[in-house]
């Protein structure tokens, strides 16, 4: 395992500071800046993701090892276009991991977590998921394809340094070749938008092409609202993390029937039973 995320940390919480102080000697009335209490929570759920991250990589690894060992062919790290093919690959497969965590309301529910705050900055990079269980399905056929399991780990690692600085409005819009190709900061305020125009729009890790192709690019018009269409007013750690799991238990408990029951689990988030 190469924990490059665990090296960045340094860098993530001195650009943090900076960007803080920016707001402080450059302010701007339409961008919201920081809140000690919201980023004190961010910072807390990315604490509690690493620690519960770290024993759940070495199983991945271990599943990872075991689809290697079975694939029909091994491509060699020494061939430039094994690195191609794993580029696009992690970058598709995590489009629809992404996606169907906005789709699906149970696993929305370990989603909802990066969505919760109503600010928008380099600290809610690290608003993370403490169940990362629910990512290991979407990035099983890379190893069935025989790209080495470090390889794999390292490419994730790589998606999620570049996704931290889409999480600023300080950069407004790059130029339009790298807008058409690339996830930007643009793009991604669309994404943590809750505005109707912009519910689940623009899932793209690194590149931006997945949702071109798929239907699902929304560029950045009018100013996103941050947070969630119903947002949950608290800034403790272990709410935040498990807010819509219980709401889903409360759903179940209350369903009448099996069917409502997979609806409130399987269906799209503020699903209900038709009346």
């Amino acid at each position: 395992m190469i924990p490059a995320v665990l090296y960045a940390v340094p860098a993530f919480l001195l650009l943090i500071i900076i960007e803080a102080v920016s707001y402080r000697f450059l302010p701007d009335d339409e961008e919201r800046g920081y809140e000690l209490r919201d980023t004190t929570t961010s910072l807390s759920m990315g604490l509690g993701s690493q620690i519960i991250g770290f024993p759940w990589k070495l199983l991945t690894v271990g599943v990872f090892a075991a689809l290697w060992t079975v694939a029909p062919v091994h491509l060699s790290p020494g061939d430039w276009w094994t690195w191609v093919i794993l580029f696009f690959a992690d970058d598709l497969a995590y489009y629809w991991f992404h996606r169907s965590h906005h789709e699906v309301r149970v696993l929305w529910a370990s989603h909802v977590v990066h969505h919760s705050s109503v600010y928008y900055n380099l600290s809610t990079a690290l608003r993370q998921s403490w169940t990362p269980m629910t990512s290991l399905p979407f990035w099983l056929a890379l190893a069935l394809l025989g790209i080495p399991p470090w390889m794999i780990l390292l490419q994730q690692s790589v998606s999620l340094l570049y996704q931290f600085f889409l999480h600023t409005e300080r950069i407004n819009v790059l130029p339009r070749p790298i807008e058409w190709i690339f996830n930007t900061p643009s793009h991604h305020r669309v994404h943590h938008g809750s505005n109707t125009e912009y519910l689940d729009r623009n899932y793209g890790g690194i590149l931006i092409i997945w949702d071109r192709l798929f239907g699902t690019f929304e560029p950045e018009r009018a100013t996103a609202r941050y947070g969630l269409t119903k947002n949950i007013g608290t800034y403790n750690p272990l709410r935040v993390a498990t807010h819509e799991f219980a709401a889903i238990w409360s759903d179940v408990r209350r369903a009448t029937c099996w069917r409502h029951r997979l609806g409130y689990l399987f269906g799209r988030p503020g699903w209900q039973p038709a009346r």
